[in-house]
């Protein structure tokens, strides 16, 4: 098991394929604000409901020279078509091994109706430039979730 990520901790080294068929490389997280989400899987209710709420704020992110980026395990394949279907602003980076998942220690026990399994811990890291960690926020409920990480990055910011 991966130990619990701190704030002020400097994040994992990563190398994952995006969205629009770049690559995110850790070490080049730099020069700006990242907000990097993690999220169980594309085209499901909380999921589309919080890449749409961060979408419909990515002009505010911005302004303010921060990049968010999405990840869960599903391919690339579906992280386009989730883009396409639901009109996201945002890109979306593939984890299909979960490796980065595991680095960043939200990959979880989870319950539902009484069976366990392994899981997403629905997730979101404020990354400064020097990739240093500066705000984590674990179960994350979606609710205006979105506006509270914006929030938080203006006054990191400010």
């Amino acid at each position: 098991m991966t130990k619990e990520l701190k704030i002020n901790d400097t994040i994992p080294t990563f190398s994952l394929l995006l969205s629009d068929d770049t690559l995110l490389e850790s070490k080049e997280l730099i020069k700006k604000l990242y907000i990097i989400y993690f999220y169980p899987k594309d085209n499901t209710p909380g999921c589309t409901n919080e890449a749409k709420d961060f979408s419909s704020l990515i002009k505010e992110f911005k302004k303010i020279d921060a990049e968010v980026i999405g990840i869960s395990k599903d391919s690339i394949k579906k992280h386009k078509n989730f883009i396409e279907k639901q009109d996201l602003k945002i890109r979306l980076a593939s984890d299909e091994s979960g490796e980065t998942i595991e680095k960043f220690g939200i990959w979880v026990e989870k319950k539902m109706y009484g069976r366990s399994y392994m899981g997403i811990e629905r997730s979101t890291f404020i990354v400064n430039s020097d990739g240093k960690i500066i705000e984590i926020y674990r179960k994350v409920k979606v609710k205006n979730h979105a506006s509270l990480v914006l929030e938080r990055s203006r006054e990191i910011l400010n």
